[in-house]
Formats: structure tokens, sequence, C-alpha cells
């Protein structure tokens, strides 16, 4: 069997040494049956940039126009391989990716595109939990319920068949956020998607209270996807109150961010922080915050700690909450 080529596109801005960690994970997957060409779409300023991806022997592509999409797609047209793969620059491919997928494409060539599982990590690459997903939706209607409710497919976790570039178009240079959930729902709403269950790639997460700002514009674009499509598709839900449970698992990700975020904030003293992350948390569950901060949850022991003392906060933060107000 000849070699399959695989376009893999790597998106970057400014963060070198990660780049070059992300490439080597692409390199080390190369063999007799599998060429990777791979572009690199700079965002940034970086000089070493350039130096990188020729070290690797990658496409270099200087993307002026800012965004995920946009630097995706400028390297998606140019590709030529016979699959799309991607990988972000901070996160790196696991040895079991891109063969599996092959596999499954070659048993049913009506497939469009293939997920793999993903494994999270720290900024060290440290892995924790449980790859995810555990197990996939058994049909093409469950699969567009479950991104439409929170299940995000990792793009690098991903390998599509080079044919969906025509026939979907490229990423929405419009959203800076939620742009992969909405190229993924195009294809998967054609009904011809796989699922290899190997863990694929390591997914860096952030510390939490360490990106407020970048959190909240992309909850802004993951609602704005969740209307485009939800409201579209009004025939998957099979009631209203299955709808409003999907719009809270679209959402439910980042409300525990600031939660968690909030609480972590006022065990440390840090009381405008605090208080800042608990307001964020108001603004994206109104309702939700509204009754956690009326019930012993995190968010209201961060109120009551960020306001009070800690020691005085161990103490007071189960008493009602009419008696809190009074007593301030």
């Amino acid at each position: 069997m000849s070699a399959r080529r695989v376009s893999v596109i790597v998106p970057t801005c400014d963060r070198p040494k990660s780049l070059r960690r992300a490439l080597e994970s692409i390199r080390k997957l190369e063999g007799a049956d599998l060429s990777l060409e791979i572009l690199i779409a700079d965002n940034g300023s970086c000089k070493e940039t350039r130096t990188i991806a020729d070290e690797f022997g990658a496409v270099y592509l200087h993307v002026e126009r800012k965004g995920p999409s946009e630097a995706r797609n400028a390297a998606m047209f140019v590709a030529t391989g016979d699959y799309l793969a991607f990988l972000d620059d901070d996160d790196a491919w696991l040895e079991g990716h891109i063969r599996p997928h092959l596999q499954l494409f070659e048993q049913n060539p009506s497939l469009d595109l293939v997920i793999g599982q993903v494994s999270s990590c720290d900024e060290h690459h440290e892995r924790f939990g449980e790859p995810w997903l555990s197990e996939f939706p058994k049909t093409a209607p469950d699969l567009l319920r479950r991104m439409l409710s929170g299940y995000f497919p990792q793009v690098g976790s991903l390998l599509v068949r080079m044919s969906m570039r025509e026939e979907v178009g490229g990423f929405d240079p419009k959203l800076t956020g939620g742009e992969d959930l909405d190229w993924l729902l195009r294809i998967a709403a054609r009904g011809n998607v796989g699922f290899a269950q190997v863990p694929c790639v390591l997914f860096t997460h952030r510390r939490i209270g360490t990106f407020d700002e970048l959190q909240l514009r992309r909850v802004k674009f993951d609602r704005q996807v969740f209307n485009r499509y939800a409201l579209r598709w009004l025939h998957l839900w099979r009631s209203p109150m299955e709808f409003m449970r999907a719009y809270s698992g679209t959402v439910m990700h980042y409300y525990r961010y600031f939660t968690d975020a909030a609480l972590e904030r006022a065990q440390r003293g840090e009381r405008v922080g605090a208080l800042r992350a608990i307001w964020n948390a108001i603004r994206i569950f109104p309702f939700r915050a509204s009754k956690h901060l009326m019930t012993d949850t995190k968010l209201r022991q961060a109120l009551f700690t960020a306001l009070f003392v800690r020691a005085a906060a161990t103490q007071m933060h189960h008493l009602p909450l009419w008696l809190f107000v009074a007593h301030c």
C-alpha cells in the first residue's frame, strides 16, 4: 500500500518552545505508510517561528489576518494531502493518532470525519483524568445533540477527508471562538462520522483563574454557535426541556470556571478578584448563580470567604442568607 498523505495544520502565535514540542510529536508518527505535510500558519511576529518551521520541514505561511479561523483557512486551502489533521501549538499528538483513523476510512469509504479520544494535561504535559469521550453517540442526531450540549470535539483528535474543504468550506472568520465547533457541526450534519477509541492528543488545560477575559470571549461565541444551529435544527430536540438542558451544557464549562476561580481567589485572600469572578459567573448563568448564592455551594462559600476574614468565613458560610445579609 502506498503511503497516505495527511496535511497537518498548526496555527501558532509567538510560542516557539511549545511549537517545537508540537512539531516533534507530529514527525514521530511518520513512517513508510504515512507521509505528513505540516503547514505552519503564523499569526505572530516571532522570527524564530520560521526557523522552527524550516527545522521540521514544514510549509511556513505568515497570516496577516488575526484569528484561528484565518490561520487555519490559509493553510487548509494550500494543503495537498488526502486528509486534513490539526494540532494547536500548545498541544501534542500521541503515538496512537492517525493510523486508527485511516483504518476506519479504509473500512468505510463514506466517512467524512473520524474523531479520536483526548487526554487532558497541564502546561507541563502531565496527564490527568481519563481520556474522553469514553462512549461515542450511536446515531448522527445523537452526536449533533451531544455537540450542542457541551461536547466540543478537540480539533487535535480529528482526521478529515480533504473533500470536506470544498463540501463545507472553511472556518468562519467572524468567529474567534467556537470556530472549530461550528466547522465540525457542518461536517457532522452530513451524518458520516466515525470514532477511534484511542487517545490521540494531549490537550493542554490552562490553570483556573489565569484567562478570565478569554473565557468571557469564548462563551459569547459558543452561545452564538449554539443559537445558529440549535434553532436551525429544532427537529433534534424531543422537548423544550431537552433544548434548555443543551443550552445549559454549552455554557456550564464557563460557569464552573468562574465558580472555581472565585473560591480559589477568596481562599488566597484576593477579595476583589474573587468578587469579580462571582460577578462573571452571575453574568453567564444569572438564575443558576442566584440559586447557588442561596444554598451551600462553592459560589456562596466564595462570597462569604471574600467578604469576611478566612476564619469567620469558615464558621459562617453555612448560615442562612437572610442572617448573612442582616450581619452585613
